[in-house]
């Protein structure tokens, strides 16, 4: 979707719309998105300790490698928590550094709840001058579409976006995306349908939406197995699974079809295993940014 045409209005202070600006980063560094998974493993191979001085010093190294390089950066909130408040001082820290590098930052930390506390998770996220505010979150919709609303809300009046879990490749999401409703319609499909609702103003002016969704890139025939029209949503598609995971061009092509140009390939391992050097992250990520291009938009 071009990003040139009548944009929806900007958020605070000017800023574009979140959907604006990661489609502008997608077609300047490529639908690349590379997460900070900093667990123990990765740690250890990056000769770091277990701990928020390691946790500091391997993101702080990401950032600085790839940093403005990439469309987006996604930090896994979990990694961080598990270091209690001093990691969560040190995901504060990876953010303010993603901002000062220009990258877009997904949180990964798939929030849901109702009523007020979700307002409250909507205000750590995205409210200005919030220490813990991304780009974007992802969030969890089980609880009903419309308990989401705090959040769509706030990233609007922000300008900032979200991704809302769609359809995941781990085989327990089926029992619950793939259920369906007295009319047929799957929970997938109910949540695909309240996303192309909230981007219906992006969608009208033939633009990507600030409201994305997270769809796996090995969920193989379920996209059209459950009738979802992921083109006419104008969601940016996350997708984990590209890579490493297993999902290449055919896969890509298999799941999202005509929604090939909205997606934005997740990798974590793939490009992190590089490390630590950040040369080699650099190579990763060009390399890793240049199949996912060719794959989806090639």
């Amino acid at each position: 979707m071009s990003t040139a045409a009548h944009m929806p209005a900007a958020g605070v202070a000017g800023r574009a719309p979140f959907g604006t600006r990661l489609a502008r980063a997608m077609d300047e560094l490529g639908p690349l998105c590379v997460g900070i998974d900093p667990h123990k493993g990765l740690l250890d191979s990056w000769g770091l300790s277990d701990d928020a001085t390691g946790l500091r010093e391997f993101s702080l190294r990401v950032v600085d490698a790839l940093g403005g390089r990439v469309a987006a950066v996604k930090p896994q909130s979990a990694f961080f928590e598990r270091h209690g408040s001093a990691g969560v001082a040190v995901l504060e820290e990876t953010l303010a550094a993603l901002r000062e590098a220009g990258t877009l930052s997904i949180l990964d930390v798939k929030r849901g709840d109702i009523g007020s506390t979700m307002g409250g998770y909507a205000d750590a996220y995205l409210s200005e001058g919030s220490p813990l505010a991304a780009d974007a979150l992802t969030v969890s919709p089980y609880l009903g579409f419309g308990s989401l609303e705090p959040v769509l809300a706030l990233a609007r009046e922000t300008g900032r976006g979200v991704f809302v879990l769609g359809l995941t490749s781990n085989p327990e999401g089926r029992s619950v995306q793939h259920a369906a409703d007295a009319s047929g319609r799957s929970v997938a499909g109910a949540v695909v349908d309240g996303v192309t609702a909230a981007n219906a103003q992006a969608s009208k002016a033939g633009t990507l939406g600030s409201i994305g969704l997270v769809v796996g890139a090995t969920v193989g025939e379920a996209v059209q197995e459950l009738g979802l029209d992921l083109a006419a949503s104008a969601a940016p598609l996350l997708a984990p699974g590209v890579g490493a995971q297993g999902a290449g061009a055919a896969e890509l092509e298999q799941v999202f079809g005509p929604a090939r140009s909205q997606v934005l390939a997740s990798t974590s391992r793939g490009v992190l295993g590089a490390g630590p050097e950040a040369a080699s992250l650099r190579r990763a990520a060009a390399a890793a940014a240049a199949e996912a291009a060719q794959a989806l938009r090639g």
